[in-house]
C-alpha cells in the first residue's frame, strides 16, 4: 500500500487501485464514454474530468487503465460514487468491487459516514452492503447532475446508500 495524500494505492494480485494521474484521462473519458454510449451512465467531457482529477480512482492491469470512479463530497456527512466504469472485457475480475471499496475506505478516511450511488445496478451494490432507498430521501444537491442527464423526466436510476 501507497500513500498519495489521503488517498492510497492497493495492489489486488496483479491490480493496482490508485488515484487518478493526468496521463489516466484518455482511459477514464474513453470508459464512461462507453457507458455513456450506451444510456448506462451520464456523460463526462474530457474537461469536466481533469477538473475533477483529484476525485478519482483508477484500477490499473499490466499498464492499462481498466477502471474508474470518482468519489464526491456532497456534504458533511454524505459522499456520492460516480462514474463507476470498468472495461467490459475485463468485467469478472472484481475490479467494480475493487473500484467502490476503495471509494468507500477513501470516504471512511475523509470521514464522511455516508456513502450513496445513483445506478442502474442495484444488486451489485447490494452485494456490497448498500441499501435502496427512495430518491427522494437524498439531499437536493444530489440533484444537480440532474439538469444535464438527458433521462431527467424519466430517470430509471436507483438511490443505493451505506453507513460507514
Amino acid at each position: 500500500m501507497f500513500e498519495f495524500g489521503h488517498k492510497k494505492s492497493y495492489i489486488f494480485n496483479s491490480m493496482n487501485v490508485r488515484p487518478a494521474k493526468i496521463s489516466d484521462v484518455q482511459a477514464i473519458h474513453g470508459l464512461i464514454s462507453s457507458y455513456a454510449e450506451r444510456d448506462r451512465m451520464l456523460f463526462r467531457s474530457m474537461a469536466d474530468i481533469y477538473e475533477n482529477l483529484q476525485a478519482f480512482t483508477v484500477a490499473e492491469l499490466d499498464g492499462d487503465v481498466v477502471g474508474c470512479c470518482a468519489l464526491e463530497i456532497i456534504w458533511s456527512d454524505l459522499a456520492e460514487i460516480k462514474s463507476l466504469a470498468v472495461d467490459g472485457t475485463k468485467k469478472a475480475m472484481g475490479i467494480g468491487k475493487m473500484m467502490v471499496v476503495a471509494a468507500l475506505q477513501q470516504a471512511a478516511a475523509l470521514g464522511v459516514p455516508r456513502v450513496f450511488a445513483l445506478t442502474l445496478e442495484p444488486d451489485f451494490f447490494r452485494k456490497l452492503s448498500f441499501e435502496v432507498v427512495e430518491k427522494e430521501t437524498l439531499p437536493m444537491k444530489v440533484w444537480s447532475d440532474c439538469a444535464r442527464c438527458p433521462k431527467q423526466q424519466h430517470c430509471d436510476e436507483i438511490a443505493v446508500i451505506k453507513n460507514l
